[in-house]
């Protein structure tokens, strides 16, 4: 009896961790967005990925990216310059993007984000992180956290003549916004369910993998999909 049982556990252990290993190496996922129907991917990147060939990535696959810039009041990722002109040199469509800290106020981070990111016509429109993964432990006000996130997107918009994205996951958007801000274009992140499962909020971007594994970067790497095509991106630009 008590080898069977060590073997049960052994068994389940070995199996648990090929599952994860799968998981890690982004073999088996848990939403499959139709190819048909979402035929438009892009990935997300920062300095995580390391020294990314773009040369490599393929366009048949990959059509736009976007680029982490800034996050907070003063942290400028150290990869972004070189992501940013090296993507734009081989083809891709290319964005920045600010991880909002609740932290910081919204005039502080929308100069950093506005000191980092140029201002360039053929740029995708910007986009705020919106999360709680990685932010301050801080928990403000709603009404302080919605003040600052306007004070950002105003800032942002004014000076880029574009749009914001707002990057979202449920859970932030359940905790600190309201509808208010649901006019904006959102870029939705969920890895278990189609954004639409569960919920009527129209998105115009769906992070939907994490580990996506794909030729020029080393280690894993967000996937998403647009809802339409390129030039609805390009639309936003058009204030």
């Amino acid at each position: 009896m008590k080898t069977k049982l060590l073997t049960l556990i052994g068994i389940s252990i070995i199996s648990f961790l090929m599952l994860y290993k799968a998981l890690d190496l982004g073999l088996i996922w848990f939403v499959y967005p139709s190819k048909s129907q979402y035929p438009i991917k892009g990935i997300d990147v920062s300095n995580h990925q390391g020294k990314i060939d773009w040369s490599l990535i393929p366009k048949n696959d990959i059509s736009f990216a976007y680029i982490k810039a800034t996050e907070g009041g003063d942290f400028k990722d150290k990869s972004f310059l070189y992501n940013w002109n090296e993507a734009k040199k081989h083809g891709f469509k290319v964005g920045a993007y600010h991880f909002f800290t609740l932290c910081k106020t919204g005039s502080e981070q929308a100069e950093n984000f506005i000191q980092t990111v140029p201002k360039e016509f053929d740029s995708l429109p910007p986009v705020v992180d919106l999360e709680f993964v990685g932010n301050c432990k801080e928990r403000p006000k709603i009404e302080n956290v919605q003040k600052e996130i306007s004070i950002y997107v105003e800032l942002i918009e004014n000076h880029y003549q574009t749009k914001t994205i707002l990057y979202l996951t449920n859970e932030f958007i359940e905790t600190y916004l309201d509808d208010n801000f649901l006019n904006h274009p959102i870029w939705i992140r969920n890895i278990f369910f189609h954004p639409n499962a569960f919920s009527n909020i129209e998105w115009l971007i769906w992070q939907y993998k994490s580990t996506e594994r794909i030729e020029g970067i080393s280690g894993p790497v967000d996937i998403n999909v647009l809802n339409g095509n390129l030039e609805i991106l390009n639309n936003l630009n058009k204030f």
